[in-house]
This record gives structure tokens, C-alpha cells and sequence, in this order.
């Protein structure tokens, strides 16, 4: 495979393609796995009867032929599994602002590191 394989992105209402790299994929991967952890340990903390602590936002950014953001505030979910991530996709010419779930990306990314590997 190439260095920059498009990496499809499943949003609510139709996908997104766009160049990618499998470098920037298992960054963003680590991101998301680091986050997940730190969702999971506030869930069980409320969930014992701790009171909940406030987690740091993830915001990951990539700059390559387009810029991606991907931010997610976890204070606002009951569980990692309900989270949504805004995702920010643009270039000189376009950009495009939406939201996708979590588990989505997760999936999505699962497959395309599993093409690019």
C-alpha cells in the first residue's frame, strides 16, 4: 500500500474519504485507547459511588494534504460507549464540521489499519 491510503470515516448521514497515513491512524488509535481508559476509570468511580472526576477533553490533530481534528469531551457521557467525537475535516478550498459516534471511529479505524498493515 501507499504512505497515504484514503482513510473513510461512516458519519451519521453518508461518509467522508479522505488521505491518511497508517502513522498518523496508530496516533490516533493511541489517542483514543488513552481515552477510552480514562472514560472507563470515571464511569466506575461514579459507578461505586465516588463522585465523578472531570476528564481532559481528547483533541487530536493531523496536518497532511487536509488538516483533521477529532475533539470529544467525556463529561458529558454516561459511558464511552455513548460518546460522540466532533470531528473537523478541511482543506483551502473546503470544510466540513460534523459529529460521529465513538465506537464508529474506532471501527472505522480498526479497518483501515488492518488494509494499510
Amino acid at each position: 500500500m501507499s504512505s497515504t491510503t484514503p482513510l473513510k470515516l461512516n458519519l451519521a448521514d453518508g461518509s467522508v474519504s479522505f488521505s491518511f497515513t497508517a502513522s498518523a491512524a496508530g496516533d490516533l488509535k493511541n489517542a483514543i485507547t488513552e481515552f477510552m481508559q480514562s472514560l472507563k476509570a470515571a464511569t466506575q468511580a461514579s459507578g461505586s459511588g465516588g463522585k465523578p472526576s472531570l476528564q481532559k477533553p481528547m483533541e487530536y490533530q493531523f496536518s497532511g494534504e487536509v488538516f483533521l481534528e477529532v475533539f470529544c469531551n467525556p463529561n458529558i457521557y454516561a459511558s464511552p460507549f455513548a460518546a460522540k467525537v466532533l470531528i473537523t475535516l478541511r482543506d483551502d478550498r473546503i470544510r466540513l464540521s460534523t459529529e460521529a459516534e465513538l465506537t464508529r471511529l474506532i471501527d472505522d479505524l480498526n479497518e483501515y489499519l488492518e488494509q494499510a498493515g
